[in-house]
């Protein structure tokens, strides 16, 4: 199969990888986007964003789109395929997918996100799908009038608990300290929400059911007592790993495996650069993704002018 060339070839299509596309196509770059799902990243699963200036409140599903839309504008070209590789040969990029393509470009911007985290506790594997679940858009509407519970404390756990009050007869936060993490906004919807409920310094053991999630064995870590608390559905937040491993080359990460820039957005690989939430930085919000993809894209672009001068 031929290789297909281009100038830069983007890696994930979430935020930060279709605004570099905009960016690299309004500068005339010859340049693809490849995205496994659809464009949009975390975004187009999430209900509702509203930390996005300009937009008071808008779906995430819509954001996706718009942004979608207005890179294409531009001429930006995106693929439905799986990046299984990224290599270095000469003075080449090579990007290899899952579906047989071999992509050979002058520059690669990795906006790969990452995956939720898993409990890694019995009967999680075993009910996703039944009851447990990492996407309350996805799935929360399935469980409508039943007992929710959800694992976590961050933002991300006390939005989806939000949520999915619009469907459970009640939904229990289950977090292993006693306050979150979450920013004090979310939190005071949260503690104002009469379907919400919140169980400290709690981990989750078991999931148990049979043929769907019944219920779900507790500990309290500081006291060591145990119980069972009924549900319907499990939904984990409870972290995130960086999608950062599909370069074949040795790659500077910090301790999470998140690929460490510079303010070029560059890796330690020259003529890589990363955006979004594969980046090591301190927060992860579609804001500073836009921005990443921006620096990212430009930097290309002013990379490969030196390699072509």
């Amino acid at each position: 199969m031929a290789v297909k060339e281009y100038d830069i070839v983007i890696v994930g299509g979430g935020p930060g990888g279709l605004t570099a596309g905009l960016y690299s196509a309004r500068a005339n770059r010859k340049v693809v986007l490849i995205e496994k799902y659809l464009p949009g990243g975390q975004i187009a699963n999430t209900e509702e964003v509203e930390d996005y200036p300009g937009f008071e409140l808008i779906s995430g599903a819509e954001l996706a789109q718009r942004m979608t839309e207005h890179a294409k504008k531009f001429g930006l070209e995106i693929v439905s395929d799986e990046v299984i590789e990224v290599y270095t040969d000469n003075k080449h990029k090579m990007v290899v997918t899952a579906g047989g393509d071999t992509y050979r470009s002058k520059a690669v911007i990795l906006s790969t996100g990452g995956s939720p985290s898993k409990l890694n506790i019995p009967g999680e594997q075993e009910f996703s799908g039944k009851g447990v679940s990492y996407c309350a858009i996805c799935d929360g509407a399935f469980f409508r009038d039943q007992v929710i519970a959800v694992a976590g404390g961050g933002d991300a756990a006390v939005e989806e608990g939000l949520f999915l009050t619009k469907f459970g007869s009640k939904v229990y936060i289950i977090h292993r300290r006693n306050e979150l993490r979450a920013q004090k906004v979310i939190q005071q919807r949260a503690f104002s929400n009469p379907k919400m409920e919140f169980l400290w310094d709690t981990v989750i053991e078991s999931v148990n059911g049979d043929n769907k999630v019944r219920s779900l064995s507790l500990r309290n870590v500081k006291i060591g007592e145990k119980s069972t608390l009924e549900v319907g559905a499990l939904f984990v937040f409870v972290g995130f790993i960086p999608n950062s491993n599909i370069v074949r080359e040795s790659i500077n990460k910090d301790k999470g495996g998140y690929l460490i820039t510079n303010e070029r957005m560059e890796t330690s690989i020259r003529g890589i650069f990363a955006c979004g939430d594969v980046r090591s930085q301190l927060v992860r919000q579609i804001t500073n993704a836009v921005g990443d993809g921006t620096t990212a894209a430009v930097a290309a672009e002013k990379y490969i002018e030196d390699l072509e001068n």
